[in-house]
């Protein structure tokens, strides 16, 4: 297991920690160890930002397994418990590569941003808040997964609010605020043109 200290960190751990034709999402996460928040945060919400979410109900197991893994962080859990199916989902390795791929030199860039600062708010009790807003950003993800590329703002939100974490970057989670704000403005316009309201 590699230690994760930034995102391009995580994400060549998942190449080089994971091999064979499909991975699972157990696979992933004991790649950048499951009991670490932050890491683990910043996985899903890469993941629902990568080209795995063309797999059918992928946005949406995403955010089930963000929803479970961040309401135990807000109660204050020491080790994260997900159900056993949720671990044993898994997809072809090859979609996870190309999303890494793509993601490196984008990826190379964030990480040249990232400092410690702000670091009060990467810690209790303003990381409990943390978790609460990413259990926010999983529950707008899940009704804007019926539209094409609705999760893409919460996800991102997700994956700035681990990224903050991990780097222990308090201007990043402000960053991942206004990035939740969005997708909340984006689900009520949403909804109030729905037939049904």
């Amino acid at each position: 297991m590699t230690q994760v200290r930034n995102l391009r960190t995580l994400l060549q751990s998942l190449c080089s920690e994971t091999e064979g034709e499909s991975v699972s999402v157990g696979d992933l996460l004991n790649a950048v160890g499951r009991r670490s928040y932050g890491p683990v945060i910043l996985l899903l919400g890469f993941i629902a930002i990568s080209p795995l979410t063309i797999i059918p109900g992928a946005s949406v197991l995403v955010a089930l397994i963000t929803l479970i893994f961040t309401m135990q962080m807000v109660f204050g859990r020491p080790y994260p418990w997900i159900p056993k199916k949720a671990l044993e989902f898994s997809f072809p390795r090859k979609h996870m590569v190309s999303g890494v791929e793509m993601a490196d030199k984008y990826v190379v860039q964030i990480d040249r941003f990232l400092k410690p600062r702000l670091g009060f708010l990467t810690r209790p009790p303003f990381v409990n808040l943390v978790a609460l807003a990413c259990v926010g950003a999983a529950l707008v993800t899940l009704p804007l997964s019926f539209i094409p590329f609705g999760p893409v703002i919460p996800s991102l939100a997700i994956l700035l609010f681990g990224l903050a974490i991990t780097a222990r970057d308090g201007f990043v989670i402000i960053l991942a605020g206004a990035s939740l704000a969005g997708a909340c403005y984006v689900l009520m316009r949403v909804w109030a043109v729905l037939p049904f309201v």
